[in-house]
């Protein structure tokens, strides 16, 4: 409408138009205003509207203030504008110019219409980008699978992340003198977990190529420095920077001599457990409470290294936290240990296939509805 367009022109255009909901006023093709249907409707049905305001400028009516933004805005800019410009954008509508000259007007529904739209694109390409992250993150582990298989018939090892991808990882080798295994539970899960787990095994391979695989102690001594130095946690990022980094991981390494029969733990935070036959009781090895990498941990520090001492036959049983802390129960509570270890006790005869079934049986009723709290990795197996 132009400025000095009657009432009732408005009315007559809004009567013919029933699906508009604003009219922009111009000036010399320039917005000055912007004409709400619901409040103009509402106005002119009072009584004696039509006489007093009828043959009046449309201007009577108009909002002067609209939001009013140019045609070369981003949607995310002209979102945030309008969220800001409050309710009645929202609602009523906004100007679009080119230039300063009227190009059109929008209204909310469509705006968060494209906004969505938008939004499930992104989300459909981070789901595509992440969808291929587990695909790289699972081909990474492929090697342990294969490698855990051909050594030891009676074990399991089951690795669920939280998310898509996650931050526990697994490693399983054998050698010309035994075998290694590392089960490990990096900093957060998700994307960024998913990075650790690149950054702590791609050190553990160093590591490994380094001092052998005879001295799990030494092993995590070497990735508890490797990352602190990676990640700036060691003292020697440039205080300018200012590093914010503050992450590591618990683990457990174990390093099995086929020559002596021996088997060698170290923990860091991660206990081994142990049921041996006819055992009534879950024997549990403590890992050092130390965690590897970390802003805390000295860099030199020095953990150490144990022989498994358990007869042949033993169910052995390692974890990380996604199955001790995750929520259910009546109570809300965390699983916690004095259930994983029965669960031990009572299958402790059972394969490591049928163990592992158990617990997880065990752990999804206990969940119950409650969300998966982290990422789940565990692995036994019997000497």
């Amino acid at each position: 409408m132009q400025a000095d367009d009657s009432n009732f022109a408005v009315l007559e255009l809004f009567m013919e138009r029933r699906d508009m909901m604003s009219l922009p006023v111009t000036e010399q093709q320039r917005p000055i205003g912007l004409i709400s249907r619901n409040i103009f409707m509402s106005q002119m049905s009072k009584p004696f509207y039509h006489e007093v305001y009828g043959k009046k400028s449309c201007i009577a009516f108009m909002d002067k203030e609209p939001l009013i933004v140019d045609a070369a805005m981003s949607i995310e800019d002209l979102t945030f504008r309008a969220v800001e410009a409050g309710e009645k954008a929202l609602a009523d509508g906004f100007i679009i110019t080119d230039n300063g000259v009227l190009a059109g007007v929008g209204f909310g529904l469509q705006l968060m219409n494209v906004v969505a739209t938008m939004q499930a694109e992104k989300n459909r390409q981070i789901m595509h980008s992440i969808d291929y992250a587990s695909v790289i993150q699972r081909a990474l582990l492929r090697s342990s699978d294969a490698e855990l298989r051909a050594s030891l018939p009676d074990a399991h090892l089951e690795w669920q992340p939280r998310d898509v991808v996650g931050g526990d990882f697994y490693f399983f080798e054998r050698h010309a003198g035994g075998w290694f295994a590392a089960l490990a539970d990096c900093t957060g899960h998700g994307v960024p977990g998913a990075f650790m787990t690149l950054i702590a095994s791609s050190a553990l391979s160093q590591a490994l190529r380094e001092l052998g695989h005879g001295d799990p102690a030494a092993l995590i001594g070497a990735v508890s420095r490797a990352i602190k130095t990676l990640l700036g946690q060691d003292g020697s990022a440039d205080a300018a920077s200012g590093t914010t980094s503050n992450d590591g991981m618990d683990c457990a390494f174990l390093s099995y001599d086929a020559a002596s029969a021996s088997l060698h733990y170290a923990g860091a935070k991660q206990a081994l457990y142990i049921v041996e036959p006819g055992a009534d009781a879950v024997r549990a090895i403590e890992g050092a409470r130390m965690g590897v990498g970390y802003v805390d941990t000295p860099f030199d520090h020095a953990w150490r290294s144990e022989v498994v001492d358990a007869q042949p036959g033993s169910l052995l049983f390692l974890t990380t936290d996604g199955l001790l802390d995750q929520i259910g129960g009546a109570r809300d509570i965390a699983y916690g240990k004095r259930r994983m270890r029965e669960q031990l006790l009572l299958r402790q005869g059972s394969p490591a296939s049928e163990v592992a079934a158990a617990l997880l049986h065990d752990m999804a009723a206990w969940q119950g509805p409650q969300p998966r709290r982290d990422d789940l990795t565990f692995f036994c197996f019997r000497l």
